[in-house]
Parts: structure tokens; sequence; C-alpha cells
């Protein structure tokens, strides 16, 4: 009888104490973020445009998050290419300007696979609403994207939006 007791004291206190351990281990857990970048040299390219059309010259300059000056490339007919060097670290802006002074128009990169990005007032609009909202995140760009880009209601699902969101979104994506 005297073992049965202490056989189910034991039992019980054991319980608590993987309770316990299980509750230490919920709330301990650690967010390790993952640091994006570049493995190799990478070309991004794409076209520049406003809501006139097409902007045929200017300069597309990458920058980092503290606009420090990575790499920069002429806009040829609308269009640019310029070269990430190998070890850049996500994420970084491409910014255009056609003059000094002139009011730049940037795209948000965030993804070391995508190398296609338009530049635009959309895309502006999108950057500008991320970094308000904590920075150049996916969720952030998502719901800037979201936020500021109108979309018809026949485009959207209950789980996020219906096709490709680099042409349909400001390209951002």
């Amino acid at each position: 009888m005297n073992r049965t007791i202490v056989f189910t004291v034991l039992l019980a206190f054991s319980g608590f104490a993987l309770t316990g351990c299980e509750q230490e281990k919920k709330t301990a857990k650690v967010s390790l973020a993952v640091v994006k970048k570049y493995a190799q040299a990478t070309v991004l390219e794409g076209v520049v445009s406003n809501d006139k059309g097409v902007i045929r010259t200017g300069t597309v300059e990458v920058v980092d998050e503290n606009g420090h000056s990575i790499a920069h490339a002429a806009v040829d007919n609308g269009h640019y290419s310029v070269e990430v060097p190998a070890n850049t670290v996500l994420p970084i802006l491409l910014t255009f300007s056609s003059e000094p002074g002139a009011e730049k128009l940037v795209a948000a990169v965030i993804h070391d696979t995508i190398t296609k990005y338009e530049i635009n007032p959309s895309t502006t609009a999108i950057a500008k609403a991320a970094k308000a909202m904590g920075g150049y995140t996916h969720a952030n760009m998502t719901r800037a994207a979201a936020d500021t880009i109108h979309t018809p209601d026949a485009n959207k699902t209950t789980t996020g939006w219906r096709g490709d969101p680099t042409t349909q979104y400001g390209g951002w994506h």
C-alpha cells in the first residue's frame, strides 16, 4: 500500500515537472533571423516607368538599407541591368533618378531568387509603406502591397492573391 502511494506521488510529481518543462520550452523559443544574401554575383534587371510610361534615361543605383551605394547602371530606353556583387546582404533598394534633386523611384529587393524588378510609383509606395511598418520583410512588403495597390475584389481570395503578384501588384516581388 505504501509503495502504491509513493509510486502515485512520484508519478504525479514527474507529470508536473514535465509539464513545467514543456511550458518553459514554449516560452524560451528563440527566433533566429535568417540572413539572406546573394551567394554569387547576380544581375538584376527590369523596366523603369512612371504614370506617363517608360522613362527613357536615368540611373538605377543599388543601395543597402543605410543608403550606401553597392552598384549602379544607366537606364537605356527604359530598361536597366545591374550586377550585384556576391555576398550582398538583403534587403537592398533599387533607386532610380533621372536628374539630381528629382524624386527617386524605389523598389525593395528582399528575395535572393528573384532577378526582375519593375521600378515605378507603385513599387515606391509599397517600399515606403513597408519601411514605415518596420522594415523590408516579406510580411511587411505583402501587407504594404495589399494596402497600397487597389485590387478588385474579384481578384482576391481569403488566403491571399490570385495570380502572379509580380505583375499584378506593382512588380515588387
